[in-house]
C-alpha cells in the first residue's frame, strides 16, 4: 500500500544497528536549565555515585529537552551500577528506597531531600517479544543507546555537561529530524508502541508535517500490525498526546494510510468530519477525547473504543456527549447565541456540564462563543418554594408548576429577572 504514496520498491536494505560502528560524539552544555537541575538532593545523590566510583548521567527525554533548550519535566538517570549495588549504596547512606516495582527492569527510585530519582541500569535486550523484554545489565554505554527507540532520545549527559551521543542524536534534534536508532523495523519489532512513540516525537519536533523517511514509513506499514498485541492503556496514553501535539491531522491520516489505525480500535475512516474539527480546535487546547470523538459516528464506537483503550469514565462520558449533541446543540439566535448552551447547563444533569459544553464549542469551532462560555457560571435561580407559600400558595403540585414557569421565563429572560420581578407575576395572576 505505502509504495503507491511513496513510489518505492518491496524491500530496502537498511544495516543492521549491532554491525553499526562506534561512532561517539560530544559536546559541553553548560545552560541555565541545565544548571538549575542541581538542587542540593542532585547533588547528595551524585556525590554517593562518585564516592563508589559508579557512573552516573542524564538519559533520555531529559538530554533531549536540555539540548531543545527546554526545561525538563521528568528525569531519568541512568549508571554503570546494578540494581543491587545501588540498594546497598543507598541503605548504607540511609536514603530511603521506594516503589521498587521497576527492580527486574534494572530500575531503582530513591527519596533524598524530597525528591525522587529514578535510576536505571545500563541494560541489554536479551529476548523481545513485541510488547515487553527480557534485560540483562551491561555497563556500556553505547549497548544501552542501542535498545532505545529514536535517536533523539538515545543521548546520555554527564554532570560536568557532556553530552554522549552514539547515534547522531544532536544532529537529528538541530535538524528536526525523528530516526530510529539503527534499522527502523527492528526497533519497531522489539515493542510495536515504538510505532506510535516515533509518531509522538514526529508531532513535537518536526517542523514540516509531511517530511519522513520513506524506509521509517515503510517499516510501519510493515509492522501495523503487531500494534494489535499491545495493550489498550499504553496505546492511548501515546494516542492522548499526539492528539493534542503538532501535525496531528496529518499524523491520523497517516495511521489510516499505513494501516496502523484499525489495530488501535480507530474505527472505519471519517476523516472528513475529523479533518474539519482538526481546524476548529487549533490553538483552543482541546482535551484529546474532543478531537478522537470526531473519528466516531455513533455512541456505539465510543463504547466500543473504550473496550479497547481502556480510556477513563470521564473520557468515555465527553465522548458520549460529543457524538450525541454536536449537531443538536448550537447556537440558533444570533442575538442571544449562547442562549442554547446556557440553557442545557442549567437544565442538564449531565456530570460537569459547563465543561464539556465548553469541550463543544472548541468541537464546532465556536471560539467567540467559547470565550464567553468560559467566563459564565450558572446563575441561581432566585425563587424557591417557600417564597412562593409567603405569598399565599400552599399546594405542591401547584408550587411545582408555578415554579417552573417562573423558571422558563427567567431562562428566557437571559437570567436577568430577579425575584420580586419574578413573584410579581405571580401575584398578578392571583389577583
Amino acid at each position: 500500500m505505502i509504495r503507491r504514496f511513496l513510489n518505492l520498491p518491496f524491500s530496502l536494505h537498511v544495516p543492521n544497528v549491532s554491525l553499526l560502528k562506534r561512532s561517539l560524539y560530544t559536546m559541553q552544555l553548560q545552560s541555565d536549565d541545565f544548571k538549575a537541575l542541581f538542587t542540593e538532593g542532585l547533588n547528595t545523590l551524585a556525590d554517593l555515585f562518585v564516592k563508589e566510583k559508579h557512573e552516573l548521567r542524564f538519559a533520555g527525554g531529559a538530554v533531549r529537552d536540555l539540548l531543545n533548550g527546554m526545561k525538563p519535566q521528568d528525569i531519568d538517570f541512568a549508571t554503570t551500577a546494578t540494581p543491587d549495588q545501588m540498594k546497598e549504596m543507598f541503605q548504607n547512606a540511609g536514603v530511603r528506597l521506594i516503589n521498587n516495582k521497576g527492580e527486574k527492569h534494572g530500575t531503582i527510585t530513591a527519596r533524598i531531600q524530597e525528591q525522587n530519582f529514578e535510576i536505571t541500569t545500563l541494560r541489554i535486550d536479551v529476548t523481545t517479544d513485541g510488547r515487553h523484554a527480557e534485560v540483562e545489565f551491561t555497563t556500556d554505554w553505547q549497548k544501552d543507546a542501542e535498545r532505545r527507540d529514536l535517536t533523539i532520545n538515545s543521548m546520555f549527559l554527564g554532570f560536568d555537561g557532556t553530552l554522549y551521543d552514539f547515534f547522531n542524536g544532536y544532529e537529528d534534534l538541530k535538524k528536526k529530524r525523528v530516526r530510529f536508532v539503527g534499522n527502523a523495523e527492528q526497533r519497531i519489532q522489539e515493542d510495536y508502541l515504538r510505532i506510535l512513540r516515533y509518531f509522538r516525537f514526529y508531532g513535537r519536533i518536526a517542523e514540516n508535517a509531511d517530511d519522513h523517511d520513506p524506509m521509517t514509513l515503510q517499516a510501519i506499514e510493515k509492522n501495523a500490525k503487531g500494534m494489535a498485541a499491545i495493550s489498550g492503556e499504553r496505546i492511548w496514553m501515546e494516542l492522548k498526546k499526539i492528539l493534542v501535539g503538532k501535525h496531528t491531522n496529518h499524523l491520523v491520516h497517516m495511521m489510516y494510510i499505513l494501516g496502523v489505525a484499525p489495530y488501535m480500535g480507530l474505527p472505519a475512516n471519517n476523516l472528513k468530519e475529523f479533518d474539519k474539527v482538526c481546524r476548529n480546535v487549533e490553538s483552543l487546547d482541546p482535551k484529546p477525547m474532543t478531537v478522537l470523538s470526531s473519528l466516531l459516528r455513533l455512541q456505539e464506537e465510543v463504547v466500543k473504543l473504550d473496550l479497547r483503550l481502556k480510556i477513563s469514565k470521564e473520557e468515555k462520558n465527553l465522548g458520549l456527549f460529543l457524538v450525541k449533541y454536536r449537531k443538536d446543540l448550537k447556537a440558533t439566535d444570533e442575538t442571544v447565541p449562547l442562549k442554547p448552551y446556557q440553557d442545557f447547563i442549567t437544565d442538564s444533569r449531565e456530570p460537569d456540564a459547563h465543561s464539556k459544553v465548553c469541550e463543544l464549542l472548541k468541537y464546532q469551532g465556536e471560539v467567540k462563543l467559547l470565550k464567553e462560555m468560559e467566563h459564565w457560571s450558572i446563575p441561581r435561580f432566585p425563587v424557591t418554594g417557600h417564597d412562593l407559600r409567603r405569598i399565599g400558595i400552599s399546594s405542591g403540585k401547584e408550587i411545582g408548576t408555578i415554579l417552573q414557569e417562573l423558571r422558563d421565563q427567567w431562562k428566557k429572560s437571559g437570567y436577568q429577572m430577579e425575584q420580586e420581578e419574578l413573584l410579581s407575576h405571580v401575584k398578578k395572576r392571583s389577583d
